[in-house]
């Protein structure tokens, strides 16, 4: 059972490494590890994601209305496919989360068995770190987040299925495949928070029944609310980083925290 304090950190490197790009899995599997912590469990794992869900719904709220918006009125016929922005990215956001969703359902347990050795982790942290770096260094930076298209949609979307093995990271993946298909580095953010609403919700839906069957508890809901405030100050901060920095500074995160896990690991 966790304690009140022990939620509270989860739930903040939850929200954190949901959005930023150092692999939340991962931490999640570090964090016990290093403290010597008891397991979470699957309830709060799902709490969790519900509470970045919640974070990127609240923050792009103008954002997701237009989609809609923009959505009915092609369903109405008061504007056309070829010119609603908004009705393109809603499906090809939709279309993208579709690799992600098959290679969680079936590959996600398993990935995640396979990988949580603090080795395996180090390696994958440190190996994606690189493929950012260098994603970062070469984008052309033209396309804006609206005019991603069905076949960019469907890369990203690709890249996310990657996220399955911990410390890869979703948004790593993601921003970095934007960033190789010419996004900006502000549009690869935006489309990889708006990407992880979908499947953080069809994920969550499926193991609702986990947490009901396990009951709500108060740490429980600490982990949520901590998560929620923590992801919401990560999408505002990679943001603004974003619009006048480069990745550098989490490529360079990751490579650290590798070397701390080796030197953890074989301090043993």
């Amino acid at each position: 059972m966790l304690t009140a304090f022990q939620s509270i950190v989860l739930g903040i490197i939850q929200g954190l490494g949901e959005f930023l790009p150092i692999s939340s899995s991962a931490h999640l599997i570090l964090a016990p590890w290093f403290f010597h912590w008891p397991d979470p469990g699957l309830s709060f794992d799902v709490a969790l994601h519900t509470g970045t869900l919640l974070a990127v719904l609240v923050f792009f709220w103008r954002q997701w209305l237009e989609l809609f918006v923009g959505f009915a009125k092609m369903l109405s016929g008061t504007k056309a496919w070829k010119e609603n922005k908004e009705a393109k990215l809603l499906v090809f956001l939709v279309v993208a989360t579709i690799p992600g969703a098959i290679f969680g359902y079936f590959l996600e347990n398993p990935a995640e068995a396979a990988f949580r050795n603090p080795l395996l982790i180090a390696l994958n942290m440190f190996v994606f770190g690189l493929i950012l770096w260098w994603a970062d260094r070469n984008g052309k930076e033209k396309v804006h987040t609206k005019d991603v298209s069905l076949k960019q949609s469907v890369w990203i979307g690709l890249s996310q299925a990657l996220a399955v093995i911990p410390g890869v990271s979703r948004s790593g993946s993601t921003i970095a495949a934007g960033l190789f298909l010419g996004l900006r580095k502000e549009s690869a953010a935006k489309f990889s928070f708006l990407l992880s609403a979908p499947i953080i919700l069809g994920a969550s839906i499926l193991k609702v029944p986990h947490l009901l069957k396990e009951g709500i508890s108060a740490p429980l809901l600490l982990g949520v609310i901590s998560a929620a405030v923590s992801g919401f100050i990560a999408i505002w901060f990679l943001l603004k980083l974003v619009q006048k920095r480069s990745y550098s500074i989490f490529v360079w995160y990751r490579i650290l925290l590798a070397l701390v896990i080796l030197v953890v690991y074989f301090s043993r």
